[in-house]
C-alpha cells in the first residue's frame, strides 16, 4: 500500500489506548484509530513504512454485530468513541488491552493476579469538571458554546446534551450561551487572536451539591466591543440570569478569570468573584475536600472512590495495622487525596508534587480534615526526593500520564522498600516502568483495572509491586572471620568504581571513603580492622547523609555487593 491509497477492511482489534486494526481483502494489516472490533470501515493511508500502514477513518461502512444506538446525539464530538457498545463490552475492551500490555512488559518474570476491570459507579452523567470552548458552529456561524469537532480545529459542538455531564452542567452551558448569543458577544479567534469569549469552565461536587461557574474571557473589554462600564453590567445580568433557573445542585461561586495566552488552553491570569465564593467542598470516602476552580481532583468522584479504595486495599491487605508506625511516600501526590486516605493508619505520610497550588490545597485539606501527620513539598519528585529525610517504608506512586522519570525512577527504586503501590492513567507508560522495576529486583503481584472514564478509550490501573527475595533456602555456614583480610564482596569492587557508579547515576554526587565504609558496615560487608575508627578517642567523626546512603546502597546492588 501507498500514502494516499484508499482501501476498506474488517477492525479486528483494538490496541491501547484506540489503535484498531483492521485487516483489508488483501490480508495488509492498518492501524486505523477510533474504530470498534467488528466494524468494516473505509479509510485513506496517511503513514506507510516498512510495510507498516496507519490510515485516517472516512465512513463505518458496517457497524459491529455489537453496536448499539448512541445514547448521544453530538457522537460527532468525537470524545466517547465507545459510547455505541454495551458498558460490559466497553469494559471488556479495556481490560483486554491492558492485559495484553502487562503480559508484554512483564512475561514469565514473575507470577501475579490481573483482576480484571471494576465498573464505575455511574455509566453516564459522571464528570464532576467540564472546559467548555467558545467558537462558532462552522466557519462564520453562529456563536457555539462546548467542545471541538472531532478532527477540527475550528468547528465546534454545542454539547448541550451530552450524556457524561448532569442535567446542571447542561443548564449552565445553554442559559450561558444563549445570554451571549443574544448580545453578540465575540468569541476569540484562535488564529487571528482577537475577540473576548474563551471558555467556560464549570464543576459541581458529587456529595455537596455545590457547583462553580467560572467564565474566562481576554482582559480586553474592548475586544468584544465592550467599555469597562458595559463589561460590568454584562457581567451582573449573566450571574443574575444564572441565579435565576433552578438546579438540581446549588451554584457556591460564580467568577470571570481573565486569560490573554495566545495558546488555546484555560489559563488563570487573574480570578475575580462575581458572586460567592471562589471555591466548594467535595466529601470521598469520609474526607472532605476544599476545590478551587484549577485544583487537580479526580474528574469522577464516585468512580475515585473505587479507585482509592483498591489502592487502598492493595496497601493494607486487609490488615487496618499493616502500616502502624511506618512512613508513607505519596509522590506525584496532587492536592493529597491518597495520602489523607493513608494518613489515619500510618505514622507518617510525605507527598510531593510539583504544582505549588495543588501542595497548598493538600496542607489546608489536611488541616480540614484534621490530619497532622501528613508532610507536603512542593518540587519535582527527582529533585525533591534528595531533600527528604525522614526514609519511607511504603511507596505510592500516581504520576502524570507519561509516567516516571527515569532518574526519578533509579531513585525510588533505591530506598529498596518492600512494597508498593503505582496508580496509572496510562497503562502503557506503567508497562515501560515495570520493566525497569523488574529488572532492579521487585516483581508485580496483583493488577486491578478501574473505569474512570465510562464511553471513552481511558482506564485507570492499580499494581501492587513488592521486592524480590531470591533466597528460597537456608543453609547455615559457619566462617572464621579472623582468617579472611577482606570480604569476596569489598575484594571484586574497589571504593573508585563506588564513587564513579554514584557520581554517573546522581547527578555527580559526591560521596567519600569514609561514607562508603560507614554503609558498608551497616550492611554486614566487613571493613579491614579499624578502617572506620577515627584517629582519637574525642574526634567527631562525620555520618553520611541519608541521600548518599541510598545511593551508595543502589551501587552496591549494581555491583551484586548485596
Amino acid at each position: 500500500m501507498k500514502k494516499g491509497q484508499y482501501g476498506e477492511g474488517m477492525v479486528r482489534e483494538i490496541l491501547f489506548p484506540n489503535k484498531g486494526i483492521v485487516l483489508t481483502e488483501e490480508n495488509e494489516r492498518v492501524i486505523v484509530k477510533n474504530t470498534i472490533p467488528g466494524q468494516k470501515v473505509s479509510f485513506v493511508v496517511n503513514k506507510a513504512r516498512k510495510g507498516k500502514y496507519e490510515g485516517r477513518l472516512l465512513e463505518v461502512l458496517e457497524p459491529a454485530t455489537s453496536e448499539q444506538e448512541s445514547a448521544c446525539v453530538h457522537i460527532e464530538c468525537g470524545g466517547c468513541i465507545y459510547q455505541t457498545l454495551p458498558y460490559e463490552e466497553q469494559l471488556a475492551i479495556k481490560s483486554n488491552q491492558v492485559r495484553k500490555l502487562m503480559e508484554d512488559a512483564i512475561g514469565e518474570k514473575c507470577e501475579y493476579e490481573f483482576l480484571g476491570i471494576k465498573p464505575s459507579p455511574r455509566q453516564f452523567g459522571y464528570r464532576n469538571k467540564m472546559e467548555f470552548s467558545f467558537g462558532d458552529e462552522y466557519k462564520d456561524g453562529p456563536l457555539a458554546l462546548g467542545m471541538h469537532k472531532k478532527g477540527s480545529f475550528y468547528d465546534l459542538v454545542t454539547v448541550c446534551d451530552c450524556q457524561i455531564i448532569d442535567a446542571d452542567f447542561k443548564k449552565i452551558l445553554t442559559v450561558t450561551l444563549n445570554f451571549f448569543r443574544n448580545r453578540n458577544v465575540p468569541y476569540f479567534h484562535r488564529i487571528r487572536h482577537e475577540g473576548y469569549l474563551r471558555h467556560l469552565l464549570v464543576r459541581k461536587a458529587v456529595k455537596t451539591g455545590e457547583i462553580l461557574v467560572d467564565l474566562v474571557t481576554t482582559t480586553s473589554a474592548t475586544a468584544g466591543g465592550l467599555s469597562v462600564y458595559e463589561e460590568e453590567q454584562l457581567f451582573r445580568e449573566w450571574k443574575y440570569v444564572l441565579l435565576s433557573q433552578e438546579y438540581e445542585g446549588t451554584i457556591k461561586g460564580i467568577l470571570h478569570t481573565s486569560n490573554d495566552s495566545v495558546a488555546d488552553v484555560v489559563k488563570n491570569e487573574g480570578t475575580e468573584v462575581i458572586y460567592g465564593e471562589d471555591y466548594f467542598f467535595e466529601e470521598l470516602l469520609g474526607l472532605r475536600f476544599k476545590i478551587s476552580p484549577f485544583s487537580f481532583f479526580q474528574t469522577n468522584s464516585l468512580g475515585a472512590e473505587v479507585l482509592y479504595s483498591t489502592a487502598r486495599d492493595f496497601i493494607l491487605d486487609g490488615d487496618e495495622h499493616a502500616l502502624g508506625g511506618k512512613v508513607v511516600y505519596d509522590l506525584y501526590s496532587g492536592t493529597g487525596t491518597i495520602a489523607q486516605m493513608m494518613a489515619p493508619v500510618c505514622k507518617e505520610v510525605v507527598g510531593v508534587e510539583i504544582v505549588e497550588e495543588a501542595v497548598e490545597a493538600a496542607k489546608e485539606n489536611a488541616d480540614l480534615n484534621g490530619l497532622h501527620n501528613c508532610k507536603f513539598i512542593a518540587g519535582d519528585v527527582l529533585k525533591a526526593l534528595d531533600d527528604i529525610e525522614v526514609l519511607p517504608d511504603y511507596i505510592i506512586l500516581d504520576p502524570p500520564r507519561d509516567g516516571i522519570h527515569p532518574k526519578a525512577l533509579e531513585k525510588i527504586i533505591a530506598y529498596g522498600v518492600e512494597h508498593m503501590v503505582y496508580i496509572s492513567c496510562k497503562p502503557t507508560s506503567l508497562a515501560r516502568d515495570l520493566e525497569v522495576f523488574l529488572e532492579r529486583g521487585y516483581e508485580v503481584k496483583k493488577i486491578q483495572c478501574v473505569d474512570m472514564f465510562p464511553g471513552t478509550y481511558h482506564v485507570e490501573t492499580v499494581c501492587l509491586l513488592s521486592k524480590l527475595h531470591e533466597a528460597k533456602h537456608h543453609v547455615n555456614v559457619t566462617v572464621d572471620m579472623d582468617e579472611l583480610e577482606i570480604t569476596s564482596a569489598e575484594s571484586k569492587t574497589t571504593y573508585e568504581e563506588i564513587k564513579k557508579y554514584v557520581a554517573e547515576h546522581n547527578d555527580g554526587m559526591k560521596v567519600t571513603n569514609l561514607y562508603i565504609a560507614q554503609v558498608k558496615a551497616k550492611y554486614g560487608i566487613i571493613e579491614r580492622e579499624n578502617y572506620n575508627l577515627p584517629k582519637s578517642e574525642d574526634a567527631k567523626q562525620p555520618q553520611c547523609p541519608k541521600e548518599k546512603e541510598v545511593a551508595i546502597v543502589e551501587a552496591f546492588k549494581a555491583f551484586k555487593m548485596i
